[in-house]
């Protein structure tokens, strides 16, 4: 199942994304990092994969070829909520509540 990042809205995503495509729902590109399975925040350039070039704005289409869409867990939790989760129970961790 993929999720817009944007919208968080469940998409019928069958092949390859296109530089152009924008979701049905609020208009927002796909082919953007913030949709992408290498997209990371915190890590070198906001990405895992190490050999792709910078990209300045996360959530706009760009031509990156080593642009993977990211796949949801069951139950609709996206990954960038998943690791946002990650960060605060950590962080609660650490420093308690």
């Amino acid at each position: 199942m993929k999720i817009c990042a944007r919208c968080e809205k469940e998409l019928a995503l069958e092949k390859k994304v296109p530089r152009e495509a924008l979701c049905p729902h609020c208009g927002a590109y796909l082919h953007a990092c913030a949709n992408c399975t290498f997209y990371s925040p915190g890590s070198h350039n906001d990405c895992r994969e190490p050999q792709a070039e910078h990209v300045r704005d996360k959530r706009s289409g760009n031509f990156c070829d080593y642009f993977v869409f990211a796949e949801s867990k069951p139950g609709g939790t996206s990954s960038e909520e998943d690791r946002k989760k990650t960060v605060r129970d950590t962080f609660k961790k650490l420093f308690g509540d």
